[in-house]
């Protein structure tokens, strides 16, 4: 069965591990998802991703294991949600990106220079793909 969102998939993969207290969750990899995890570290909202290897998987295929965060026994990620759908595309240029929560929360963009949080966007100058919105 094809995925037609892997992006929305991945998000409700994190979003249900943290509800159920899981330490980690296992994901089909991409080169988008290990952008969007490289991301979500930096920013502090997940403790660690590791790629696991084709033959080292049960499925055959490379995998993302994404180590959740807590604090205080709440997941560090209260809000993680898809902006930009298939079907719905959200596109911003550099000085319509959104501010999430006045700064305390990230929008994650996907502009030519990569993967990069509103702020990073903003300093850089550039617009584009609204992917998802981080609180």
């Amino acid at each position: 069965m094809s995925m037609t969102d892997p992006i929305s998939d991945m998000l409700t993969r994190i979003r249900n591990a943290q509800m159920v207290a899981k330490k980690s969750v296992m994901m089909p990899a991409s080169k988008i998802k290990k952008g969007l995890c490289s991301v979500l570290q930096k920013e502090g909202y997940i403790r660690s991703f590791e790629m696991v290897d084709a033959s080292n998987s049960d499925t055959g295929h490379p995998q993302i294991k994404v180590n959740l965060k807590y604090f205080q026994g709440k997941p560090v990620i209260e809000y993680i949600n898809r902006a930009s759908k298939p079907g719905l595309r959200l596109y911003k240029g550099k000085h319509e990106l959104p501010k999430v929560d006045a700064g305390f929360g990230t929008a994650i963009i996907s502009t030519s220079k990569g993967l990069l949080t509103d702020f990073e966007a903003r300093e850089a100058g550039v617009g584009g793909e609204v992917i998802c919105i981080v609180k």
